[in-house]
């Protein structure tokens, strides 16, 4: 009676051993087939995924260089002695204007003789030319400005327009032979000495 349960017993132990082995093949079967699916699906979603673009490279712009090559400045024939001394004789440094108008004269230190002449928005390079008149001259033939100074006034003019730009314009030393002028009128030299015109 004890041999039988005790081969009872040992059949049991087996069967028990068994069972717990299938088991463990089967969980490792199965975790090992979720591994796989796991697996193909990362594969069918790469594979479904669009293709990354390679990314373009930005466009550059072109660089300027560092310091802009500068042209170099026009190159202005000297002016002869006869211009050069009519060029002492400008008035320099701000000049009024009627109807509240400035014009501003400066040397043109590359170019002896020459000047800058700044009157609203427009620089003028001026240049001395000889007159007939006795007034002095001054030019800018690419703009068509000229300047006309006399001993009491001076004024502004735009040949290309025909256009009076500024009139009355009187620097200090001007200012004062128009105040002369006006206290000792100029004597017309007819019938002894007497203005005919103001009888």
């Amino acid at each position: 009676m004890m041999r039988i349960t005790s081969r009872w017993s040992v059949c049991s132990l087996l069967c028990l051993a068994g069972w717990a082995g299938a088991q463990t093949v089967t969980q490792g079967s199965g975790a090992a087939a979720d591994t796989n699916r796991t697996r193909a699906s990362s594969n069918v979603k790469s594979a479904n995924a669009p293709a990354s673009k390679p990314r373009r490279e930005a466009a550059r712009k072109p660089t300027a260089p560092a310091a802009a090559m500068s042209t170099p400045a026009e190159v202005m024939p000297a002016l002869e002695p006869e211009l050069i001394a009519l060029a002492d004789q400008v008035h320099l440094g701000r000049i009024a204007c009627e109807l509240g108008q400035t014009v501003v004269i400066t040397t043109d230190d590359k170019s002896p003789g020459r000047f800058f002449m700044h009157h609203k928005q427009q620089t003028y390079h001026l240049a001395p030319v000889m007159s007939q008149t006795g007034a002095l001259r001054l030019e800018d033939p690419r703009k068509g400005a000229v300047w006309i100074q006399l001993s009491n006034k001076s004024m502004l003019m735009n040949s290309q327009l025909g256009q009076r730009l500024a009139d009355e314009c009187q620097s200090p030393a001007q200012a004062a032979v128009a105040q002369a002028m006006k206290l000792a009128p100029p004597v017309h030299l007819l019938e002894g000495g007497r203005d005919v015109a103001r009888q």
